[in-house]
């Protein structure tokens, strides 16, 4: 710092005319970034050149102005050394360019016009920050040089001319050539050639690739499958790892057998093919009535009472019984509501399907019915396609009480017999017939006090009439089953064939495992005996007591 510039300012005379002021206040405008408040303080100063005035007009709050920026021009932060900002520039630029500069075979240099940085690298005493930054610096080889400002020029294009870039030179192997075959080397290499010393290769083989008699290929293909540095690749990888050093004229086939019997894969592979086995249609029913579905409508709120509706579903007319229940009800509870609701009109059925829901899994669910002669059936676990005529029926009754009740939700009971009433007078696509023509032989009217309705046939007539109806309807149901059926076997494929006694692995896909991940948790598990085929496509599996 010069104390005579300082001693200069101090001794400023005071501004008389228009261009003294405008002198002092370019002075001051060069400072004005490190003045707090710089523009309230010149203020006063700055209106008195307002309008472009012909003389200068000086009064008490100039003269306050003008000792105040005096005062600024000689405390810090303008007297601060201002070397520190010189050395981030040096870092920023260091770190913009790193890619460049970092480990060059020439040394650079850096310009500047602040010469106590040509000291950097022979600094004694550094606070915390120049220390971080002199250690970054420690990764660059460059020199500062001095240049004053008025030779500081802009850069042209001569100094950016650079070297041309070496050719680059080809780094020495650490292993000699003869040991690299691939990125991994095996010690089964040594005991191959031995056997190929004593019992010459067959003729015919490529050139280059070492013949691996048949004791060794169970223990290469392990090696080339199954070791960290392969990671269990497919059949084309396996075999082109295999193909880089060695050969055997059934390598394609062994390949292949050995990879379909790989338990690591069978585990963690994630399958690419469709699904195996063909859909499996339920048995027709030959008349209303004898097979139902059941299912209850949840989470619905409060209504006179009610919370929750058991939905059946006759199988062949698809007629469906919406019983209100004021909640989820026990297996007993259930049992007695079919009773009085639906046995009591249309007989007792043959057969009820539903899912695996606590209230059909119980042992008072499964004895009620077998007293009553009627079989059970349990749709497969993750598999609501086996009751998806009441699922769908569900989602249409969902339907019908959102169009008609969603301002009042609580209302929903008044209008769950419309509903029924509504889904039985639809016509169905599987039969052709809406459900109230297949149960009753007519189809009553939609409004009752629109028309007068239509006469009662005789009891022959209707028994005839209801015959003729439910014969249309199995037709029907055949054609729909059949036309379902093809459409999901165009994406299955054709049902395997097991025998009991065998070994299969069974997906995890619908199995909560105790593990923390389930991206990292195997694909499938076992393998498990299959105990006994119970249909087409379902087999019980001998699974171990403990859960996985």
């Amino acid at each position: 710092m010069d104390q005579g510039k300082v001693e200069a300012i101090t001794h400023w005379p005071q501004p008389g005319s228009i261009k003294e002021l405008q002198r002092f206040l370019g002075f001051a405008n060069f400072y004005r970034r490190f003045i707090k408040n710089y523009s309230l303080l010149s203020s006063p100063l700055t209106s008195l050149l307002r309008n472009r005035p012909k003389s200068l007009s000086w009064n008490p709050m100039a003269t306050e102005a003008f000792h105040q920026l005096k005062q600024a021009f000689k405390t810090a932060p303008i007297l601060a050394h201002p070397g520190n900002r010189e050395l981030l520039a040096i870092k920023l630029a260091l770190e913009e360019w790193r890619h460049w500069l970092e480990g060059a075979k020439v040394p650079f240099e850096v310009i500047t016009d602040h010469r106590n940085l040509e000291y950097l690298r022979e600094a004694k005493r550094l606070n915390h920050r120049q220390a971080r930054w002199a250690l970054f610096f420690t990764r660059f080889d460059f020199k500062v040089t001095y240049r004053p400002g008025s030779q500081n020029n802009r850069a042209d294009a001569l100094s950016r001319l650079h070297q041309a870039d070496p050719e680059p030179e080809s780094p020495e192997p650490i292993l000699p050539p003869a040991m690299i075959v691939s990125p991994i080397q095996w010690d089964i290499n040594r005991l191959i050639e031995q056997e190929n010393l004593q019992h010459p290769a067959p003729p015919g083989g490529p050139e280059g690739k070492l013949f691996v008699p048949p004791q060794h290929w169970i223990t290469l293909l392990d090696l080339a499958h199954t070791s960290p540095g392969s990671g269990n690749p497919g059949r084309r990888r396996t075999l082109s790892l295999l193909q880089q050093r060695y050969w055997w004229p059934s390598m394609n086939q062994d390949t292949s057998r050995y990879l379909k019997g790989c338990s690591v894969c069978a585990i963690a592979n994630t399958p690419r093919r469709l699904p195996e086995g063909k859909l499996v249609p339920l048995p027709i029913p030959e008349r209303p009535w004898t097979h139902i579905g059941v299912d209850f409508m949840t989470d619905l709120p409060l209504s006179q009472g009610n919370t929750c509706v058991l939905v059946v579903v006759d199988r062949f007319s698809k007629s469906c019984k919406l019983i209100p229940l004021k909640g989820l009800p026990t297996a007993f509870e259930a049992a007695e509501a079919l009773f009085h609701n639906v046995f009591r009109h249309f007989s007792i059925p043959e057969d009820i399907i539903s899912d695996r829901g606590p209230q059909f899994i119980s042992r008072v669910w499964s004895a009620f019915f077998r007293l009553l002669g009627v079989s059970v059936s349990l749709s497969s676990g993750y598999h609501p396609q086996t009751n998806g005529q009441t699922e769908r029926k569900i989602q249409e009754i969902g339907r019908f009480l959102r169009v008609y009740c969603h301002r009042n939700q609580d209302s929903w009971s008044q209008y769950l017999p419309w509903a029924e009433y509504a889904q039985n007078s639809l016509q169905q696509s599987t039969t052709g017939l809406t459900p109230f023509q297949c149960v009753l032989g007519y189809q009553p009217p939609l409004f009752p006090w629109s028309g007068e309705p239509s006469e009662v046939p005789a009891v022959d007539h209707w028994f005839r009439q209801s015959e003729r109806v439910w014969d249309s309807a199995h037709v029907h149901l055949q054609r729909a089953v059949r036309r379902h059926k093809e459409q999901a076997d165009a994406r299955r494929r054709p049902t395997p064939q097991y025998q009991p006694g065998q070994l299969v692995w069974l997906s995890t896909r619908d199995i909560r495992l105790r593990l923390p991940c389930r991206k990292l948790s195997p694909r499938y598990i076992g393998p498990f005996t299959i105990e006994r085929q119970l249909n087409e496509v379902t087999y019980r599996l001998q699974l171990p007591a403990q859960a996985w």
